[in-house]
């Protein structure tokens, strides 16, 4: 059974004293069982709370007479947003899991971007109903797609933080580059998502669609070798 890995402080001081400041300790070593045990937990919930605005449809639909077809009918928007936003957590959830898969230890701007990667996550089921209620629009569409864009930001920055700092990852698994490039080119094609949504009425959440660009944008970037 293998030893669990130890714990490592150091205590910053200030200049020209020997007591150490204890508001300054940081934990330059710590495994991150705990981190990601918390981040499935969190992450678990928030898929949950997407269906809720479904489930009290159902008994608000029976209350006006609906049919269960005409219920389908009337709120496929937000049968459809609910959809969507849970393949948009899992696929996140997922890459965040094959991500920490290289982490042997965590530090403090790790674990602060993290927390900001939860923070959207759950607040994703909220523009989620605002576009399943509410008519498509700029403002609609701008606040799902920004909120999917910000996801990926800080999705991205953890990658390059883990990729650029060696002490946070396995010495024999560090973080790949293509990972990193993955990232990046993810976050670059939503960011021209979220554009289109605000800039383009008609595009609305359609422009979500150029994420399929990614395996292609991909292949050219292994072609001329960028990112190498």
């Amino acid at each position: 059974m293998p030893h669990p890995r130890p714990v490592r402080q150091e205590i910053l001081q200030p200049a020209g004293s020997s007591l150490p400041r204890y508001g300054a300790l940081v934990a330059t070593t710590r495994t991150p069982e705990r981190l990601m045990f918390f981040t499935d937990g969190v992450t678990a919930i928030a898929v949950t709370l997407l269906i809720l605005p479904l489930v009290d449809v159902v008994t608000s639909s029976k209350e006006q007479g609906l049919t269960a077809p005409q219920m389908i009918t009337h709120h496929s928007a937000q049968i459809w947003t609910f959809l969507l936003s849970f393949v948009v957590i899992a696929r996140f959830w997922m890459v965040h899991h094959r991500l920490f898969e290289h982490v042997r230890s965590i530090s403090t701007p790790l674990v602060v971007l993290n927390l900001a990667w939860l923070l959207m996550v759950v607040v994703l089921p909220f523009p989620t109903e605002v576009t399943g209620v509410y008519e498509t629009s700029r403002f609609t569409s701008g606040l799902y797609v920004g909120a999917i864009l910000l996801l990926a930001l800080l999705q991205t920055a953890m990658v390059v933080l883990i990729h650029r700092t060696p002490a946070l990852a396995e010495p024999d698994q560090p973080v790949p580059t293509s990972q990193v490039a993955s990232a990046v080119i993810m976050t670059g094609l939503f960011t021209i998502a979220f554009l289109l949504a605000v800039l383009v009425p008609a595009a609305g959440f359609y422009s979500l669609f150029v994420a399929f660009l990614a395996p292609v944008v991909s292949r050219v970037r292994a072609r001329w070798g960028l990112f190498v």
